[in-house]
């Protein structure tokens, strides 16, 4: 078991951020918050694919009026991506925001102190997001570790100069490596609660390699409070992916375990990798927490799944199935996906 690090424990909404509470799941809307009708939508749908909180984007008054009915229509705690405007910060707080994410350099600080002034009393969590490439100082772009942690430490002491201690603190990079590097060194200087995540990380199979790199070695280290997947992709995606990796850290237990072989010459039937898709799939929608191994041919077959609560071996145009390594039948390859769903039902 990760042991994790010890937090300053927030309250946000209906849930907690740090100390001993769960790594929680974050993503993005990809639609104008004021389109309220798709983002009430894409909020609920990633709740239920386990999102925690979900985060828009106030560009205008248009989207900060959204809030309101936004927050009446969902279940989760809403984030609000604020940039350079003190009156948008303000209108979405007041219209129920429940917490907001801020670059504190693009604000003035008699700015400042009335962002934090109405956090304060409207119980709003900040985010000070000072990621690399999008923070300054005196007009040139920080990218040096050390700058980006005094930098931080500055910010903080001013928030606190003001008696506003309801912080969350992310500092990325598109870098897997380098945010790494910065994560460990905001651990061992702050206990506010952190958002982690590599910033910008790319489409597909790009994005989620170098997310995962980034955000599971910092994980490893008991670091980090809430994780975003930054995909260029569907925001579901996000979801999706980020409780895979949980579950293989070990800190996403309610989830399917999922075993399937890369096939090779000796696999002798058809249809192997689109049935290891539909129960991969099935288990996932389904909120099943089974071990479920796939398995090609059954030269290592039962082998290998052995420790698998259901799985499936190729044979000649057959599957067997087997529960805990022992085989219990064997079907047609065209009757498998509903012999198999009607197993997992029944375990």
């Amino acid at each position: 078991m990760i042991r994790r690090q010890d937090t300053k424990k927030i309250r946000l909404g209906s849930i907690e951020i740090g100390g001993s509470s769960k790594v929680l799941i974050q993503s993005m809307c990809d639609t104008k918050t004021s389109n309220v009708n798709e983002i009430i939508k894409e909020i609920n749908d990633c709740a239920t694919l386990g999102a925690d909180l979900m985060r828009v984007s106030i560009l205008d008054n248009e989207d900060a009026e959204a809030i309101k009915t936004i927050k009446e229509n969902i279940n989760i705690p809403l984030v609000g991506d604020i940039h350079f405007s003190t009156d948008l910060a303000l209108k979405a707080i007041e219209n129920g925001i429940d917490k907001i994410r801020i670059n504190p350099i693009n604000t003035p600080k008699e700015q400042l102190i009335k962002i934090i002034d109405s956090a304060k009393k409207h119980n709003v969590v900040i985010r000070i997001g000072l990621n690399e490439g999008s923070t300054t100082k005196d007009g040139h772009n920080i990218h040096n570790i050390e700058d980006l942690i005094s930098l931080t430490r500055e910010t903080i002491e001013f928030f606190e100069a003001h008696n506003f201690y309801d912080l969350v603190l992310s500092v990325k990079s598109s870098s897997a490596l380098k945010t790494i590097a910065i994560y460990k060194e905001l651990a061992n200087n702050f206990a506010y609660p952190l958002h982690v995540g590599v910033t910008e990380s790319g489409f597909d199979d790009i994005g989620i390699i170098r997310s995962t790199i980034g955000i599971s070695n910092i994980l490893l280290e008991g670091i980090g409070n809430t994780i975003r997947f930054s995909l260029t992709k569907d925001p579901k995606l996000e979801i999706i992916t980020a409780k895979r990796m949980l579950h293989d850290l070990n800190l996403y237990p309610n989830y399917p375990t999922f075993i399937s072989c890369p096939t090779c010459g000796r696999c002798k039937v058809n249809n192997i990798k689109e049935i290891a898709q539909k129960v991969m799939n099935y288990l996932e929608t389904n909120n099943k927490n089974i071990s479920f191994a796939v398995m090609g041919c059954i030269v290592n077959g039962i082998g290998e799944g052995k420790n698998a609560d259901i799985g499936i071996a190729g044979a000649d145009h057959k599957f067997i199935i087997f529960k805990k390594g022992e085989i219990i039948k064997t079907v047609e390859e065209n009757n498998l996906f509903d012999e198999v769903i009607q197993i997992i039902n029944s375990f």
